[in-house]
């Protein structure tokens, strides 16, 4: 019998312990549990140490949130570190383990949110207290490389993904206008760097990056650093990479 590893990850105790001993009642299922993602991701590094990987995670969406997430996670964004919130761990494991599928478990139907999971790499979106059938279905289902979505969130989910790839889309062209010192720029806002942080990097005077800091803002249709991040986000500007980059030097400071 093909067994089905499962990790239950989920900071309500009773639950987790719930569910898992439910899930293990069923004689081609092995269940694990975790109460975070720091220590989901344990799990996982350990079972691919031991040769006994997982493969399917059930994740709580608030997951370490106390019950909220931030009210707007862009699915254009540079994922956040695994373990913020059940979202950001499925981004997370989706790198680290491309393998494993993941499923999050909802208090409630949202179809922003379910939106953000499947853009964040889940491959089913269930309520909580659903019947054990149907998650059991659903796990099987993800497995077969099916994604699984409550029939009423099924208009609001595409209507979200449409509406995030339009956005995507209108940022790409955007940042297509930018000249190339100024993408550079723009990368390094990305990576959270200050106007002489990016001087020294890009060996520029303080005022010339600010002056493409403004012709960033300006091209972009935005009136802060924020909101350039987060358009710059949106359209997959990477960050700039702190440890592995190197920049060539042209000349002197301008």
């Amino acid at each position: 019998m093909v067994r089905i590893r499962v990790l239950v990850v989920d900071d309500h105790r009773i639950f987790a312990e719930s569910l898992a001993a439910a899930l293990a009642a069923e004689p081609d299922v092995d269940v694990s549990a975790a109460g975070s993602g720091p220590a989901a991701l344990r799990c996982l590094e350990r079972a691919v140490a031991e040769g006994r990987r997982y493969d399917v995670l059930l994740v709580d969406a608030d997951l370490g949130a106390a019950g909220a997430v931030p009210a707007q996670r862009d699915p254009g964004a540079a994922a956040p570190p695994p373990g913020t919130d059940g979202i950001a761990l499925v981004a997370g494991v989706r790198v680290s383990h491309p393998g494993v599928r993941t499923v999050v478990l909802a208090e409630r139907d949202d179809a922003r949110r379910a939106a953000v999971a499947l853009q964040a790499g889940a491959s089913g979106w269930v309520a909580k207290d659903c019947s054990l059938s149907r998650l059991l279905a659903v796990v099987r289902g993800v497995l077969r490389e099916e994604t699984h979505l409550p029939p009423a969130l099924l208009t609001g989910v595409l209507r979200e993904l449409t509406a995030a790839r339009k956005h995507r889309t209108d940022s790409e062209r955007l940042v297509e206008s930018l000249t190339p010192r100024e993408h550079e720029v723009l990368r390094c806002m990305v990576a959270g760097l200050g106007r002489k942080d990016v001087a020294a990097r890009l060996f520029l005077s303080p005022h010339t990056v600010r002056t493409h800091m403004q012709n960033v803002l300006g091209k972009l249709g935005v009136h802060s650093t924020l909101a350039a991040v987060a358009l710059a986000r949106r359209a997959g500007v990477r960050p700039a990479d702190l440890a592995g980059d190197v920049v060539e030097r042209s000349g002197q400071l301008a």
